[in-house]
């Protein structure tokens, strides 16, 4: 039988690193903060498991703790990482820099709303004007998928980004139910395997995923 999708780009999408904020359990968010030692060995350790896989391109979120890991996921590889913002965490606001206690307690009400809403209006419910819903943050992110899947016909590309991106992928594309997947679930420097022509997106690998 003809294979019609050995043509497909496959897309390497990996979590960055432990971060300072993730261990101190604050919203990250836009914001940042450095790779603890813990999060440059994660790395470190993905870019070993990987280090037989020729990658064609590396892209990144913008920020900064995904910009360094794909530095170590590089290696001695001659690419020059790309950066978008469009591969950027989810937006929290007002919330960035606030402790998860905090965040929990200010937004409770939020949360306890969400059990009346349907799961199409779960998709598009937003914690604050200035906090991006699920539908935004997996489609401004599935865009970047989509240019870089069709830009790279038949290739292997690396692509760093964050966990809020990855699991409302996974939802997004129904590997996963709906709200299944907490916050974290996807760990520090996991990884998932993705084939797409730009248009069909084929899950082949989910390594790091942990669900309730």
């Amino acid at each position: 039988m003809l294979d019609t999708t050995k043509n497909y780009c496959t897309l390497y999408l990996l979590r960055h690193g432990e971060t300072e904020w993730n261990v101190s359990h604050i919203v990250q968010g836009h914001k940042d903060s450095p790779l603890t030692a813990n999060g440059l060995e994660q790395a470190a350790k993905t870019a070993r498991e990987l280090k037989d896989i020729k990658f064609d391109a590396i892209f990144s979120s913008d920020l900064l703790r995904a910009q360094r890991t794909a530095e170590i996921i590089k290696l001695e590889r001659d690419l020059a990482i790309q950066t978008s913002h469009l591969l950027r965490e989810r937006s929290f606001g007002h919330y960035e820099g606030m402790d998860k206690d905090n965040y929990h307690a200010a937004t409770q009400a939020f949360f306890e709303k969400l059990q009346s809403l349907t799961e199409a209006e779960n998709w598009q419910y937003k914690f604050g004007s200035d906090v991006e819903s699920d539908e935004e943050l997996v489609n401004r992110f599935m865009v970047k998928l989509r240019e870089i899947a069709v830009a790279y016909p038949g290739k292997t590309i690396m692509v760093v980004t964050h966990g809020g991106c990855l699991r409302t992928f996974l939802m997004k594309m129904g590997h996963v139910k709906y709200g299944t997947l907490p916050a974290g679930a996807f760990q520090n420097a996991g990884y998932m395997k993705v084939r797409s022509d730009g248009l069909e997106f084929i899950i082949e690998e989910v390594k790091g995923l942990k669900t309730i």
